[in-house]
Formats: C-alpha cells, structure tokens, sequence
C-alpha cells in the first residue's frame, strides 16, 4: 500500500489487509490526531484497508 504522511512522505508498505487504526498504530500515528483517506475518500480506523489502496494521512489541526 502507498502511505503518504502528513508531511508528504511517501512510504510503500507491504501489509496484509488490515484496520487503518492497526497500521497507524504501527507506524507510530495516534489515529485521534489524523483524518485518514484511502483514494480520495475519507474513511473511518475500523475500515480495512488492501495493499493496492492508496492512503493519506491528514493531521487534525487544533487551535482555539
């Protein structure tokens, strides 16, 4: 699968299908502090992601 971070790093993983949480998690992304889309589209941590998807990771920007 693509990744690409928030700074815009590109990372090519080889993972079996799993939950976005799982390998955000292994990744060392907190999946509260990110919007995560997977070709474009913006999808939930319990969606499962395959090894053709595309995915972009979105920090959350706090402010007040």
């Amino acid at each position: 699968m693509k990744l690409i971070l928030p700074d815009h790093e590109v990372l090519i993983l080889e993972h079996d299908p799993a939950p976005v949480e799982q390998v955000l998690l292994e990744q060392g992304i907190n999946p509260l502090e990110v919007i995560v889309t997977r070709n474009k589209k913006m999808i939930s941590e319990d969606t499962v992601i395959e090894a053709d998807d595309e995915i972009r990771i979105i920090r959350i920007a706090h402010g007040g």
